[in-house]
């Protein structure tokens, strides 16, 4: 099977406009969640903003996309190169826009000249038109999941030739009135902060952020002597098909896709010296995932969520886990679980920043409706 390195990396989020200031910010222990009121319907809320107002997807996939490919020393495409961009959410906050116009009655009929440019496909559709890419288009949806999802369909489309280059990952501005409501009626919203895996966990804190990669064959990194920030090794993928948004009690789907994915990258459960968890700071989320590591990894194995410090991204989540985690790889560092004070679970959870010798990582991502993701990284 064909070597899928990453040679490119682009971030942003709460915690920074750059991979370089959010892994520095993360590192020291800083958290992007703030108190917010960005709709005066709503009462003021812990969020992940970027800015002090909701981001705008298209913009921010722009930003995202140029950036990875200015990190990877790209300033040609080849002919084959592939995107896959995912999002949860994509343009739902256009939509929202367009409902209140119609139900407030000041709804011009030419505001659906361009509506074809919010359907759920076409920011990567316009990411590609933005580099010019005339490869495979591909818009992954898959709740949380989204983000290893778009990574994991892109290096399969490397590993079987299909291409040689892929930019992927994901972006989500997530953050409407409607995404708001629908969270804190289902009680899920923490009132204030993310604290993942801590016994006083309140729930999640919606955040906005993307993460785009630049993917090639390593025989194509190496002819055009790209920089190499680590190697995909496999992954897995899996579903519950059991409940819209509770996860499978047992974890058994999810256990699934971790020995998918260790079995794919030929890897055994001792040879993680890290796993980037999905950690939302829900009560389910955490007590499931910390049962499933329990079970499956020897005791000793690093852990820590970064949602305490970027807020849930949805659909980006993983995207950002794996950024994250190729930064833990590179500079040895273990990144800390911000937010965490008295852990309920016995796990080895980086509670500060430490060095460590790490050669093999896994991410972690569990969405609505049971998509189960697990992506396996190395030097």
């Amino acid at each position: 099977m064909v070597k899928v390195c990453v040679t490119g990396i682009s971030l942003i989020s709460a915690l920074g406009g750059s991979l370089e200031d959010s892994w520095r910010n993360l590192i020291a222990g800083k958290s992007g969640i703030r108190l917010h009121q960005p709709f005066p319907e709503l009462t003021p809320l812990p969020l992940g903003l970027i800015d002090q107002q909701p981001s705008e997807l298209t913009l921010l996939t722009q930003m995202v996309v140029a950036s990875a490919l200015q990190d990877a020393g790209l300033v040609a495409h080849t002919d084959d190169c592939a995107v896959v961009i995912g999002s949860s959410r994509s343009y739902q906050a256009s939509w929202e826009m367009l409902a209140r116009q119609m139900y407030r009655g000041n709804f011009p009929v030419s505001s659906l000249g361009n509506w074809l440019d919010t359907l759920p496909q076409m920011n990567a559709i316009a990411a590609a038109r933005q580099i010019g890419a005339s490869g495979i288009v591909l818009a992954p949806m898959a709740a949380c999941a989204t983000g290893i999802w778009s990574i994991a369909q892109a290096a399969l489309l490397i590993q079987t030739g299909q291409c040689q280059q892929a930019i992927a990952g994901a972006v989500e501005a997530p953050i409407t009135p409607l995404t708001l409501a629908g969270f804190q009626q289902m009680g899920a919203l923490a009132k204030t902060g993310a604290y993942p895996f801590d016994l006083h966990r309140e729930g999640l804190v919606l955040g906005e952020g993307a993460a785009v990669f630049v993917l090639e064959s390593a025989e194509l990194a190496k002819q055009r002597q790209a920089k190499v920030y680590g190697e995909i090794l496999g992954f897995g993928l899996t579903n519950d098909a059991y409940h819209p948004n509770s996860p499978e009690p047992e974890g058994k789907s999810a256990i699934a896709a971790i020995k998918q994915c260790l079995e794919r990258s030929c890897l055994t459960p001792a040879d993680i010296d890290y796993i980037h968890a999905h950690g939302t700071a829900t009560q389910l989320n955490d007590r499931i995932e910390s049962m499933v590591i329990q079970r499956l990894f020897p005791q000793g194995v690093a852990v820590s969520s970064t949602k305490g410090s970027t807020g849930h991204t949805l659909g980006a989540s993983g995207a950002l886990g794996v950024a994250f985690s190729l930064m833990a790889l590179q500079h040895q560092i273990l990144p800390p679980c911000i937010g965490l004070q008295q852990p309920e679970f016995d796990l080895d959870i980086v509670t500060a920043a430490r060095l460590s010798k790490i050669r093999q990582v896994l991410c972690f991502s569990f969405g609505f409706g049971g998509q189960n993701a697990a992506i396996a990284l190395a030097r």
